[in-house]
C-alpha cells in the first residue's frame, strides 16, 4: 500500500515538474535576453550623447514589446547614423545575424566607416543597399526573423516609394516573422498628409500601409508616447535636431508611436 502511495506521489510530482518547467525555461531565456540588451546599451560602443537619448527612445522596453532574442536574423532598415545599431550589433553578434539595410548617399559612406571604425563590434553586420523601386533585396527571402526601422517612414512618403519598402520588409520576414515600427505619431484628429511634410504620421494611416503589404497587427505600446508633443510644429523642431531650443527643449523628444506586425504564417504578399 505504502509503495502505492509513493509511486502515485512520485507521478504527481514528475507530471508538476513537467508542467512548470516550459514557464521556468521560458522565464529563465527571458532574464537571459534581458541581461544580454542592458549589457549591449550600457556598452561601451555607445556614446555619451546617445545614451543621453535612452530616456526618450526607451531601447530596453522597444526591443523587449518587439521579442528581439540574441539567437535571431535581424533587419535594421534605413539605420542612419547608427543609434540602434549600437546596441543591435553587439547583441546579435555571437549567435544571431545582424543585417543592415543602407540607402545610398554621403549617409551610407558614413555609415559603413563607423562599421570598420570598430570591427570587435560590427565585423559580423552585413550591409545591403536598399534604394527603392530598383535595390529592394534588404536580406535572402524568408531569412529573416524581424524587421526593424526607426523613425523612418515618414522619409519615404514624399518620395512615393513607401510602398516598396513595405514589399521589401515583406519578402524578407519568414511566415511568423515581426516587423517592428516607431515613429513620430500625428494627431488622429488631424487629416493625414500624404506626405507628411511636418514629419508625423497617424498611428492609423501606418497600420494601412502595413496591412496593405499583408501584414497583421500584433500589438500597439506607448512606450515612446509623449503627451507633451503638440504635434503642430515641424518634428524637427524638437530634440535632437531642436532648430528653436527655448521653445521646445522642455518637451522632449516627439510623441511616437510603436508597433509590432506580423507576418502572418499561411498568407502570401500582395506584391
Amino acid at each position: 500500500m505504502n509503495q502505492r502511495i509513493k509511486s502515485s506521489l512520485f507521478v504527481v510530482l514528475a507530471l508538476a515538474i513537467a508542467a512548470i518547467s516550459p514557464a521556468l525555461w521560458a522565464a529563465q531565456d527571458d532574464a537571459s535576453t534581458t541581461d544580454a540588451l542592458k549589457a549591449a546599451i550600457a556598452g561601451p560602443q555607445r556614446s555619451d550623447a546617445n545614451k543621453a537619448r535612452d530616456k526618450y527612445r526607451h531601447p530596453l522596453e522597444t526591443l523587449t514589446f518587439f521579442g528581439i532574442k540574441p539567437d535571431m536574423t535581424v533587419v535594421e532598415v534605413s539605420p542612419g547614423t547608427g543609434w540602434y545599431t549600437e546596441i543591435l550589433a553587439p547583441f546579435l553578434k555571437d549567435h544571431g545575424k545582424l543585417y543592415e539595410a543602407v540607402g545610398g548617399g554621403a549617409g551610407a559612406k558614413t555609415f559603413e566607416e563607423k562599421l570598420k571604425a570598430d570591427p570587435a563590434v560590427y565585423s559580423q553586420v552585413i550591409v545591403t543597399t536598399l534604394q527603392p523601386p530598383a535595390e529592394t533585396e534588404i536580406a535572402p527571402a524568408g531569412s529573416a526573423d524581424m524587421v526593424l526601422t526607426f523613425r523612418n517612414v515618414h522619409d519615404w512618403l514624399p518620395r512615393g516609394t513607401t510602398d516598396d519598402y513595405f514589399k521589401a520588409f515583406y519578402r524578407a520576414l519568414k511566415p511568423g516573422g515581426v516587423l517592428g515600427i516607431t515613429d513620430h505619431r500625428a494627431d488622429p484628429s488631424q487629416p493625414q498628409d500624404p506626405k507628411a511634410k511636418n514629419g508625423y504620421v497617424r498611428q492609423d494611416y501606418m497600420i494601412q500601409l502595413a496591412e496593405h503589404a499583408g501584414f497583421k497587427l500584433d500589438g500597439a505600446s506607448e512606450i515612446n508616447a509623449n503627451p507633451q508633443d503638440p504635434r503642430n510644429q515641424p518634428v524637427w523642431n524638437l530634440p535632437p535636431t531642436l532648430r528653436d531650443r527655448d521653445k521646445y527643449l522642455a518637451i522632449g523628444e516627439s510623441d511616437r508611436m510603436t508597433l509590432k506586425f506580423i507576418k502572418p504564417a499561411t498568407s502570401e504578399s500582395k506584391n
